[in-house]
């Protein structure tokens, strides 16, 4: 219950820090903003699809806003390296760039948190990373590996690379009686390496991690966990089209900016972006890496985070595990 209540109060605090406002005009705002450099802080590495996406649009906005738009590397951390440099800039001309799950999983996944939830504003959603479930070739189908992990309990392995699929999964396993062992990796490579020779039997990854091993027949997606199909997988099933609609999760990816950040530039930020992505050519290079292009408004990308936060907190309460506190 602790959880639930503490992730109700987290999507709460996302909506409300939408809806703030100064007593400036909110036309004046927006049309003053921005009025020096900007800097993009990610919370992944460099050729990651959302450190692509971040540069491609920071291109356009820079052009559009006649001021330098800057995009800083700071992964590491479960992306707390990211977020403190972020809160502690207390700039709105510093935004967050980076997948919505880097804070909504966290205090279900650490015991405290260095940084209040409630310190980062959603501004605009940009994409959805496509979250793939692979497996070694010639495996079944995703129904058919979780019949042969039940009647072989803790003989199979999986892994992923994300804390909130970790939560995900295994409150999955834990409902549906599936034994699998989680293999640790800090090498990805390693880990694709150990599917493709069937040392590991599902990899939850952000697809374009695995797109090179699945395009040469070395790995096979069994599914994606998007709520939609995917459109460079279109052979694919979604985890509720194999049968699994527990496993869906969609990679919120976005922009943050302060708590008191004006809901004025935050709107123009969002409508510039979604400009930007109507661009065919942005739409096709983020499309080949795995991202799909979703853009939206403060308000709606608010929503998403909420309705995330509140669903993996169902997740956390399945495997007993009360939210953290803010150090």
């Amino acid at each position: 219950m602790q959880a639930t209540k503490t992730s109700s109060r987290l999507g709460a605090a996302i909506i409300l820090s939408v809806l703030a406002l100064t007593g400036l005009s909110a036309s004046a705002q927006a049309q003053d903003w921005p009025v020096r450099p900007v800097k993009f802080i990610l919370t992944l590495g460099p050729g990651s699809g959302a450190d692509l996406g971040a540069r491609l649009i920071a291109e356009k906005l820079s052009a559009k806003w006649g001021q330098p738009v800057v995009v800083e590397n700071r992964p590491g951390g479960d992306g707390f390296v990211a977020i403190n440099a972020f809160t502690s800039a207390r700039d709105d001309h510093v935004l967050l760039f980076g997948p919505a799950s880097s804070f909504t999983a966290h205090p279900y996944l650490h015991a405290k948190l260095p940084y209040d939830p409630r310190d980062l504003a959603p501004v605009a959603r940009v994409s959805l990373t496509l979250v793939s479930i692979g497996a070694p070739p010639g495996s079944g189908s995703l129904k058919e590996i979780f019949d042969k992990a039940r009647a072989e309990p803790g003989k199979l392995n999986f892994a992923s690379t994300t804390g909130a699929t970790d939560l995900i999964i295994n409150a999955f396993f834990k409902n549906s009686g599936i034994n699998m062992a989680r293999i640790p990796y800090r090498d990805g490579v390693q880990a694709q390496n150990d599917v493709a020779e069937g040392r590991l039997q599902l990899y939850w990854s952000a697809y374009a991690i695995v797109h090179a091993q699945v395009q040469a027949g070395r790995i096979k997606a069994a599914a994606v966990t998007g709520s939609e199909p995917a459109a460079i997988l279109p052979d694919v099933p979604t985890v509720t089209q194999a049968g699994f609609p527990e496993l869906t999760f969609d990679g919120l990816v976005g922009l943050f900016g302060p708590r008191d950040m004006p809901l004025a530039p935050r709107e123009r930020i969002a409508a510039d972006i979604r400009a930007a992505l109507a661009d065919p050519a942005i739409v096709q290079r983020l499309t080949a890496t795995g991202q799909v292009v979703s853009p939206g408004s403060s308000a709606e990308f608010a929503a998403a985070i909420e309705k995330q936060s509140t669903s993996i907190g169902g997740f956390a309460k399945v495997l007993g595990i009360k939210a953290a506190t803010t150090e």
